[in-house]
């Protein structure tokens, strides 16, 4: 990893945690340098706006979800693809700055309600629900199965109980996402 992408990660770290703590709107370019110890130049080298910061963070987000998508969309929608496609998911949520980045726009939708790359992701959110289920299925059915993936979300944001782990959170988010997906009836 070079200088110029370490720098680059450390303005989105910083960024990131601003816009969380303060909101979107209330962080200026120059906090984020200051946090940085740098000047607002350096900071333009790597990125002109806030936009273009929320859009590098959110760019590697949709990349992983097209991969994730593209690869269920190449195998059968039969219990062991939707088992492997929530295993998969569950392993990107604890990569990188996924949850970081899902805490930020839980926090400032307001905000970012029509940032072309935010509603870009909440697409790929969708075509990957739909990856759970057949066209023809019952409502209950896509119901349950798209609801597997926000159990993994919850497992994060809702339940924070200070004595359970991150990797306890993710198991039993894990565990209650493939229940739901393979859960029956109509």
């Amino acid at each position: 990893m070079g200088a110029h992408t370490d720098t680059r990660s450390r303005i989105q770290e910083v960024a990131i945690r601003l816009f969380t703590e303060q909101g979107y709107e209330a962080t200026s370019l120059r906090e984020i340098a200051e946090a940085l110890g740098v000047t607002k130049a350096a900071l333009y080298y790597h990125f002109r706006t806030k936009e273009d910061i929320v859009a590098s963070l959110v760019e590697d987000r949709i990349k992983a979800l097209d991969e994730l998508i593209a690869w269920a969309n190449r195998h059968p929608r039969d219990a062991g693809t939707r088992g492997e496609l929530i295993t998969r998911y569950s392993a990107l949520m604890t990569r990188g700055r996924a949850h970081e980045v899902m805490h930020f726009m839980d926090r400032n939708k307001t905000a970012l309600r029509g940032h072309a790359k935010v509603d870009l992701m909440r697409e790929r959110m969708g075509e990957l629900m739909q990856a759970l289920y057949e066209p023809d299925d019952p409502l209950p059915v896509k119901l349950r199965r798209s609801m597997a993936l926000f159990a993994m979300h919850a497992a994060w944001f809702f339940v924070r109980d200070e004595a359970t782990s991150e990797e306890e959170r993710t198991a039993a988010g894990l565990q209650v996402a493939l229940e739901l997906a393979e859960g029956s009836g109509g």
